[in-house]
This record gives structure tokens, C-alpha cells and sequence, in this order.
């Protein structure tokens, strides 16, 4: 394997894994109140726009690893705005089995 390759799927796994903690944090605690939706909002736009950017390359790494933080993402800006009940519900149904 190249070391661009190496390098390219090291930099996806970590800017994949990275929202895990927060979206867990959340899921747990349904807590959100110090979140940015500012900086949430941005990112979310950002991880649409690469993964539309590798569709047009079709660069399926790009597109599978932005998709992903795309999702996280988003479900962080969503339990940000969500109020309090809804958020309980979302965690809720998250963590029931």
C-alpha cells in the first residue's frame, strides 16, 4: 500500500471516528447546552459539499467517509435544536434494545 493511501485512510478513520464521543456524550447525558450550532451547522454544509465533491470524482472514499461524518453530525446539530422532551426520546430510543 501506498503511503498516500495509508495516509488518506488514516486521515478518514480519524475525522470519521472523531463525532463517536460527542454523539455518545449526548445519547447518555442529553446534554447540549454548551454545543455550537453555529459550528455544527458549518460542519455539517462542509461534510455534504465533500461527499457531493467525491460523487462527482467518484471517488467512493471520499464520498463513504464524508457520508459518514455527514450523519454524526448532523445527529449532533439535530439533538442540538431538538428541545429537551424530543432529545429524551431520540437517546431513548437510541439506547433501548
Amino acid at each position: 500500500m501506498q503511503t498516500v493511501t495509508i495516509l488518506g485512510t488514516f486521515a478518514a478513520l480519524c475525522s470519521t471516528i472523531s463525532f463517536t464521543p460527542q454523539a455518545i456524550k449526548i445519547i447518555r447525558t442529553r446534554e447540549t447546552k454548551d454545543i455550537s450550532v453555529g459550528m455544527y451547522l458549518l460542519t455539517v454544509i462542509g461534510f455534504a459539499a465533500w461527499a457531493t465533491y467525491g460523487v462527482m470524482l467518484s471517488q467512493w472514499p471520499i464520498v463513504a467517509s464524508n457520508s459518514i461524518c455527514f450523519l454524526l453530525s448532523a445527529f449532533i446539530l439535530a439533538m442540538t435544536l431538538l428541545p429537551r422532551s424530543k432529545k429524551n426520546a431520540v437517546a431513548d430510543a437510541v439506547t433501548s434494545n
